[in-house]
């Protein structure tokens, strides 16, 4: 077990040690990632369908902060949505800017979940998302990833909507927007998933804030559980079809993933709590210590450091004494 913990200590030092450039780096890599999904998926305009400006917006993207990532994947998905149809395009911006501003008024700091949701159903694990926004973000998170989970859906309907601009040709503008409306908006798979969601990051978010010993464990248990019952509840209820054993192993992936996640995050040792009572001229303060897992030689590390502290700060104290 402490090999586990050494391997984690070493990473956390060779991230805190080039951390400017990893996260640039890992700008990069999600730009890149996100646009060519975009791309693959839509694909109506043949000039955004291009390595050589999915690779320039990208290394733009790694300059700058993460939301512009969101901003140039929401951009890309509109234009191709105007090379399909007007309409389509000002559905589906009319969409984004409302997501946008609710976004941008509850959780400006989750800007990751909008972009990392749509992804993680891209590659078939999209139960992690709730489990790691309740344990990372608080319960108004459950807004990012449900925009996230509606960004997916958005341009899952895009996708194949040519078909669909085709058949209406003939069609007034106000059927056209009614028609591409009703299909962004009237689908009770997404409402069941961004319910489902939206309650399991609500209630991971409460249960790992508790005082009480494995908290984190006990969310991500609490939040599987919520996730499959209500996910099964409101199939039925809105009449989806939800793979049972695509669920069940969404949730085991889910389950190993959020476990990872928190051995990087929230490692600590319960055997060694400790309880400190002091006071001051206003309160008493009762504390509850509990001290993170450490591996062994990073314990030697930690000691030897605090006894190279201690030395500096006496031959600090007698050169300055014999002055």
């Amino acid at each position: 077990m402490d090999s586990i913990f050494e391997a984690r200590d070493f990473i956390e030092e060779i991230v805190s040690r080039y951390e400017t450039l990893i996260k640039a780096a890992v700008r990069f890599f999600l730009a890149l990632l996100s646009l060519s999904v975009v791309n693959s998926r839509l694909g109506y305009m043949e000039r955004l369908d291009s390595m050589t400006v999915v690779f320039a917006v990208s290394l733009l993207c790694a300059l700058m902060p993460p939301g512009m990532i969101v901003f140039f994947s929401a951009l890309f998905i509109i234009l191709h949505c105007y090379a399909l149809s007007l309409e389509a395009a000002i559905v589906v911006l009319a969409v984004f800017l409302l997501m946008f501003l609710l976004y941008f008024r509850f959780t400006p700091k989750d800007t990751m979940a909008v972009l990392l949701t749509p992804l993680s159903f891209v590659f078939g694990v999209p139960h992690i998302m709730p489990i790691i926004y309740g344990l990372k973000g608080s319960p108004l998170s459950g807004l990012s990833v449900g925009f996230g989970v509606a960004a997916y859906y958005t341009v899952d309907f895009i996708a194949d909507a040519d078909k669909i601009v085709e058949s209406m040709k003939d069609a007034t503008t106000v059927e056209r927007f009614r028609t591409l409306l009703d299909g962004v908006i009237k689908n009770d798979e997404m409402t069941a998933y961004i319910i489902a969601f939206a309650l399991t990051v609500v209630i991971v978010s409460i249960i790992r804030r508790l005082p009480i010993p494995h908290a984190w464990t006990i969310a991500i248990a609490a939040g599987v559980v919520t996730d499959i019952i209500s996910l099964m509840m409101l199939s039925v209820r809105l009449d989806v079809d939800i793979s049972v054993g695509g669920l069940l192993l969404g949730a085991i992936v889910a389950t190993a993933i959020a476990f990872l996640f928190k051995l990087f995050t929230f490692s600590v040792d319960y055997a060694k709590t400790e309880r400190v009572q002091f006071e001051d001229d206003g309160y008493y303060y009762y504390v509850k210590a509990v001290p993170k897992i450490r591996s062994h030689s990073s314990r030697i590390k930690r000691t030897r450091d605090k006894d190279e502290e201690y030395r500096s700060s006496v031959n600090a104290a007698d050169s300055f004494s014999d002055r």
